[in-house]
């Protein structure tokens, strides 16, 4: 798949990947695997993770803005997009790499791509051969690298909604052939696809640069030392949803959104969400940027070569945004600033050669702090939305400004230690049949302190108001602490009964460590922080799987199948308790039994100057045990509440996802005519963990498509101009949705992006 589907090569070239930390043809790897090359990424215009699931079915990603993040491979990962993917305590279950660097917040995969050489998705566990422990995959992410050829390439775009983007690379020798250096950087602008009706402005507008620079020592054919320092920034309006539907509850109808609006004479702008207005009247708004320095050095000792990566990486976030979704009052500041810092070393061995045994072992550190400093305000008509006219026992009066002005703040911290050591092995007992077996042992200890305290708002010292009051905002002060080691691995087993046929099946075990509740607890019958709440347990993921990779009509078609069994135990999820006044608190929590099964085909097929690319993915994911989860809204009454979800599906998970690429090149004088099309098509998934029927995500397809004429000689040197369309059928879909806050049963989404047009410009010398 990461083949230039225009190039002259013969039918049949390799696909060269790293994926076991070898170079090796992508066919020759006996595991699910897809990869896409920097070309490919160019005409489909790929700008970030979200985009790539178009090109790759078994990845989801699901984003409300850059810090709630949530991407899974085979629906396993992080859980769907909620108030608590904020959660600083839970660790991704699939691994995000970058150059070989672990990024440890899946907010980081919400920047634009830079620079990139092929993106590599390794589905199922990853713990034997990756720096860091994942259960779900991996995104192994390979930046182009310095080279002692002297080289540039620019490229700018232009389109609707002044959408602008630019890129560059240079590349070229500082010293002889001894040192040299590569700079490229990236920039997107785009106005905003929501229209806001109060203030006129355009919401949820793109701003995005990046810059990476890297030297590259290579003193002898042995060894080489790659330095590289990057630093990304998202500063952008964003990110907010609209008015997507209205569900109803068992709450007294006085409580639900219908008599809620009608009773504050409030209407949505529109009820139809692909007008994409909002009427929002908090402030809105995305600051948050990424970087950091790593060296890896390599040294080819002969028999084997040793690798070592140190990196070190900061993530900082701020935003403003209004958690009411609406024109009213209710909400004023919801925000929550943080700082992380990493730093990681890897140390591993690798054999060199084709040897009947191979091998790869090595030992990894990785620590991470992060901070924040949660704060809240509340608004005039936050009262009578979230509490009502009266309270408690006796229908104490509630003052329509009791809410006013009252607020939280205060200060988290969330601290891990990693050790790991790791190895594979493999054994080529007779030229077609090889055996594979790998272990993996990491021990993490993990603290976490959260403490919060609660301000402002009117005098008030009746119980009943102060408890009311306290049912929207309390203070918690907590500290919780977690230590644990555990055993993981896989064992493969390959035959190539010819050339050009792999089977392979195999078995991997993978451990994904306990998390911290960092988000605060839930309350327990006297309303006190339930302080067994605080730690959650590891996730213990196992993976059956069994394929065939082949190249037939001499190698003009490649066709790949999988089928894959996967049983998770504790699967780590993310829960916001319905039964809080404004369900604003999300917290961690285990559920006993996850299961996930199904097929997956990739194809690629040459005819001519027509190249084809496509991929389907069937997964059929079901909650086998899970007897107290969160009541879905049309269950949910006024009094505390668990539901039992087990038999029922999993959230964020299409049954069905399919991918479709398609080239063609036309000779013109000196050059080529050429079109590029992809189209990526997802059946239907529930938006949120509850599994409510009012937030089931209808299923899309969505197309993007260029036509343009470049000039190129055999370097690939020269110049291409091309028109694009993004979202070329105008699809109206929704990305991701949101129960609004207070539980009224507004339910706020996504829209998809509007079709863009535009005209793009590439250089290559």
């Amino acid at each position: 798949m990461a083949e230039d589907a225009s190039s002259d090569d013969a039918p049949g070239g390799a696909i060269i990947v790293t994926a076991r930390h070898r170079p090796e043809a992508a066919q020759d790897v006996p595991a699910a695997l897809s990869v896409v090359d920097a070309r490919w990424l160019e005409q489909s215009y790929t700008l970030n993770t979200r985009d790539l699931t178009t090109l790759v079915p078994a990845l989801n990603y699901s984003s409300a803005n850059p810090r709630n993040t949530a991407f899974t491979i085979r629906g396993l990962g992080s859980s769907v997009v909620a108030v608590s993917q904020a959660n600083d305590g839970l660790e991704p279950g699939v691994g995000y790499y970058v150059d070989g660097v672990y990024h440890a917040r899946p907010a980081t995969a919400a920047f634009d791509f830079s620079d990139i050489e092929r993106i590599e998705v390794l589905r199922g566990p990853q713990g034997t051969l990756f720096g860091k422990n994942t259960t779900a995959g991996a995104i192994n992410i390979v930046s182009a690298a310095p080279s002692f050829t002297r080289g540039f390439n620019a490229e700018l775009s232009g389109g609707e909604r002044a959408f602008a983007q630019g890129r560059f690379s240079a590349t070229g020798p500082l010293a002889g052939e001894a040192l040299a250096y590569r700079l490229s950087g990236t920039f997107t602008r785009r106005d905003g696809v929501l229209r806001n009706v109060r203030t006129g402005a355009d919401q949820n507008t793109l701003g995005t640069q990046a810059v990476r620079g890297q030297l590259l020592w290579q003193p002898s054919q042995a060894f080489r030392l790659r330095l590289i320092a990057d630093f990304a920034n998202f500063d952008a309006e964003c990110c907010t949803q609209v008015f997507l539907r209205v569900g109803t509850s068992l709450r007294p109808a006085a409580r639900q959104y219908p008599a809620l609006a009608a009773a504050a004479g409030y209407a949505p702008p529109s009820t139809n969400p692909y007008d994409r207005l909002t009427d929002i009247d908090a402030g809105l708004g995305v600051d948050t940027s990424e970087g950091g320095v790593a060296a890896t050095a390599d040294w080819d000792i002969g028999p084997a070569t040793i690798t070592s990566i140190t990196a070190w990486r900061f993530w900082n976030w701020d935003a403003a945004n209004d958690r009411d979704y609406t024109g009213l009052p209710i909400q004023l500041i919801q925000r929550i600033p943080s700082r992380q810092d990493q730093l990681s070393h890897e140390v591993r061995i690798a054999s060199d050669g084709d040897r009947p045994l191979s091998y790869v072992a090595g030992l990894y550190f990785f620590r991470q702090v992060l901070t924040g400093s949660p704060n809240s305000v509340f608004g005039p008509y936050g009262a009578p939305w979230l509490i009502g006219a009266t309270t408690g026992a006796n229908a104490t009066p509630v003052p329509a400004n009791l809410l006013d002005g009252y607020g939280q703040t205060g200060g988290t911290r969330f601290a891990v230690n990693s050790y790991a050591a790791f190895a594979e092995a493999n054994w080529r007992i007779v030229p077609r049949l090889t055996l594979t077996g790998g272990l993996r042992y990491t021990h993490e200890s993990k603290e976490g302190d959260y403490s919060t305290r609660v301000f402002g708002g009117p005098l008030v010292t009746s119980p009943a108001l102060v408890n009311a009051r306290l049912g929207v905002l309390r203070p918690q002060t907590y500290s919780a602490r977690d230590s644990e080691g555990s055993l993981s691995g896989r064992a493969n087993v390959a035959w190539q009964p010819t050339d050009d046929v792999l089977l392979y099946a195999s078995f991997a075990r993978g451990f994904k460590s306990g998390g911290i509740n960092m988000s605060g607890l839930p309350l327990d019958a006297n309303n006190q922080p339930a302080l067994a709440t605080a730690v959650i347990d590891p996730e213990r993921n196992t993976t059956w799987e069994a394929g065939i990779k082949s190249a037939l009509w001499v190698g003009r078609l490649t066709l790949n199948l999988a089928a894959y069994h996967t049983t998770v135990r504790d699967f780590q999820a993310t829960v916001v308790d319905s039964s809080q006044t404004v369900a604003l608190r999300g917290y961690l929590s285990n559920i006993p039994a996850v299961r996930v099964q199904g097929f997956e085909a990739d194809a690629r097929l040459t005819l001519g100057r027509l190249t084809l690319v496509g991929a389907l993915a069937h997964g059929d994911g079901t909650y086998t045990d899970y007897p107290a989860g969160p009541c879905p809204l049309e269950r949910q009454t006024a009094a505390t509440a668990a539901c039992d979800l087990t038999g029922q599906r999993i959230a964020g998970l299409p049954r069905w996802s399919q991918t479709l690429s398609a080239d063609y090149a036309v000779p013109i004088g000196r050059g080529a005519l050429f079109v590029h099309a992809d189209s990526n098509w997802r059946s239907g998934y529930s938006g949120d963990p509850s599994l409510s029927r009012f937030t089931f995500i209808e299923g899309y397809n969505l197309t993007n498509a260029s036509l343009g004429y470049r000039r190129e000689d055999a370097g690939g040197k020269g110049w291409e101009i091309a028109v694009f369309a993004r979202n070329v059928l105008g699809a109206d879909y929704i990305q991701n949705l949101t129960i609004q806050a207070g539980n009224s049963g507004l339910i706020l989404g996504t829209p998809s992006d509007p079709r863009t047009l535009g005209v793009t410009v590439r250089w290559r010398s």
